[in-house]
């Protein structure tokens, strides 16, 4: 199971996210997991890519107007990718991913 961090600022954005957003962020989030876990790359529907400019920095769309942005961290487990989720919300996140 990959694991992960929230940046204390990812933590403060997802807490301003209305009820209904969250849970759209952690459904995609499950389906993210199922992809890591699978190997094979990540579904369309995630459109996970590098972020322009900001090397080692990626985003997933979670919504129409859902970001988060996300870094591989060192290996927690053996074997098991380990994220770490720097920004979530709209677009606006891109400012500084």
């Amino acid at each position: 199971m990959p694991t992960f961090r929230w940046l204390p600022r990812f933590r403060a954005e997802f807490n301003r996210l209305t009820p209904t957003q969250q849970a759209a962020f952690l459904a995609a989030v499950a389906h993210f997991v199922e992809d890591l876990r699978s190997g094979q790359g990540f579904r369309s529907s995630l459109r996970v890519k590098g972020v322009k400019g900001s090397a080692g920095v990626f985003e997933m769309s979670w919504a129409p107007d859902g970001r988060a942005t996300f870094r591989y961290g060192g290996a927690v487990k053996p074997g098991e990718a380990h994220i770490i989720w720097r920004r979530v919300g709209t677009h606006d996140i891109f400012r500084e991913p």
